[in-house]
């Protein structure tokens, strides 16, 4: 125990090793390559559109659809409420928000346990807007293979044309999505109105401006640089994939060794060839929105969307062989290891996500219409009255977080003979009343210096209460 480690000085040689005679540059982010995202048909193509337009339609309407006299959806800032359809919630219940937020995220960790990326693929706001972008594109600027051919030719006329109509309606569809996003917070049939004859608030051209310009810079120019360099769930989503996550991949023991071969090669005659299934068409690359090689293997750049799928049973379709060559499945099916859906991670996922709604929605059915805050005054602990009693004073806060106006009847107990000089209160439909009322009871009553008290404010014409309790200050005799 009493024996040196030897050890040796390796400064020189780490220095002599490691130190270049010239300088090395690091690149941190790779140049961009254009990706021509070619258009595919099949059946994971029409789940995707299917639940594009879906979402497309429910953002750009909900903000036209009436509630009464206010539109269904807003979130009225100024006003300090949002409403939801019949519900309105405020700045108190901020809460109810959280909680909303928590089970969003516990959905998506679970969503990505079970099927990865899958949420990006179809519901993304970002890859449904670029999306649409690229069929635009399609449209006006035609396949994969003649928008490589005119980006390349000098301007033309015919150039000119298709790349400015592209633009102008990427424009628009910006605009319209800038005004939509606003027009959950400002009213959007007077919004429309204000904007054109210069009456909206500044604040609302700010924001009208500010994400249509970035709509258009995120869906028509950066496009697959926000899913691989910026959003932060491409960087976390890997540490809740395991092997039984179903993701896009690759079958390389069914597609190796991969190559071009004759259409009328059969199957059998291809496998005697010595040739897997894969044709090396390079069709599922060209689908791809982030332009990826799912053959690579796993990588976090796939959104999920199926493209590469679709293209390649398309092929495998005019080649004759079997569809699944690239298909969703999971590490341990691709091994030949049985897959474990119902695994202890994801059921815990599944189970929390539950009780976290159950809980969720027994709040928001359980939740009171009724604000009632109570202040006991502190600038004087009590006071007698004229006629011997003991009284207190106190700030009432009644707030009504319902959508029509209630008389409400305020009732106190606790002591004996305890009266209030102010019994009732009216309140309109989503506003407030503050109102100071005095408590007092007899000097016998008192028996300790501090006594509670409960003060019930409860609705004439509904099924509504509330109970507060608070502290009546005497002096004991």
């Amino acid at each position: 125990m009493s024996e040196k480690i030897p050890t040796r000085d390796v400064t020189s040689d780490s220095v002599e090793h490691h130190t270049p005679k010239e300088a090395v540059t690091q690149q941190m982010y790779a140049s961009r390559r254009h990706i021509y995202v070619r258009e595919i048909k099949g059946f994971f193509q029409r789940l995707r559109r299917a639940s594009n337009w879906a979402l497309m339609l429910a953002f750009f309407l909900l903000p036209w659809v009436p509630w009464g006299d206010r539109p269904a959806i807003w979130f009225n800032l100024p006003g300090r409420e949002f409403h939801i359809f019949s519900a309105t919630f405020y700045p108190q219940e901020f809460m109810l928000l959280s909680w909303l937020l928590i089970i969003c995220a516990f959905g998506l960790f679970f969503i990505t346990v079970f099927a990865g990326r899958v949420w990006c693929g179809y519901t993304c706001p970002q890859s449904v807007w670029t999306f649409l972008f690229i069929w635009i594109e399609h449209r006006l600027e035609g396949s994969r293979n003649r928008r490589i051919k005119l980006d390349k030719q000098p301007m033309t006329t015919d150039k000119l044309w298709r790349k400015s109509a592209k633009h102008a309606i990427w424009l628009l569809i910006a605009l319209a999505t800038g005004l939509t996003f606003v027009g959950y917070f400002t009213p959007i049939r007077d919004l429309v109105v204000e904007l054109p004859t210069l009456q909206a608030h500044g604040w609302s051209y700010f924001w009208v401006g500010f994400f249509t310009v970035f709509t258009y810079l995120n869906a028509g120019w950066l496009r697959e640089q926000v899913c691989i360099y910026m959003c932060p769930y491409a960087r976390f989503q890997s540490v809740m994939f395991d092997r039984d996550t179903l993701i896009v991949s690759y079958d390389a023991a069914r597609g190796e060794p991969r190559g071009p071969r004759k259409k009328s090669l059969s199957h059998e005659e291809a496998r005697a060839a010595g040739y897997g299934d894969c044709i090396d068409c390079d069709l599922c690359v060209q689908v791809c929105p982030t332009g990826i090689d799912i053959r690579d293997g796993l990588q976090y750049e796939c959104i999920t969307c199926a493209a590469c799928i679709d293209a390649c049973d398309s092929v495998m379709d005019k080649m004759g062989y079997p569809r699944g060559l690239v298909r969703y499945t999971t590490e341990n099916a691709l091994e030949g290891k049985p897959t474990h859906i119902l695994r202890p991670r994801l059921m815990g996922y599944l189970a929390a996500l539950l009780v976290m709604i159950s809980v969720f929605a027994w709040a928001v059915a359980d939740r009171t219409p009724l604000g009632f805050d109570v202040e006991r005054d502190r600038n004087q602990l009590f006071q007698m009255t004229r006629d011997g009693r003991i009284s207190n004073v106190y700030t009432l806060t009644v707030r009504n977080l319902d959508n029509q106006a209630h008389d409400y009847r305020l009732e106190a107990t606790g002591l004996p003979g305890l009266t209030l000089d102010t019994r009732e209160v009216s309140v309109p439909a989503s506003d407030s009343r503050q109102l100071v009322i005095q408590a007092s009871v007899p000097p016998e009553s008192i028996d300790r210096p501090s006594a509670e008290i409960i003060l019930r404010l409860e609705a004439l014409n509904a099924d509504i209460a509330v109970e507060r309790d608070i502290r009546f200050i005497g002096e004991a005799r």
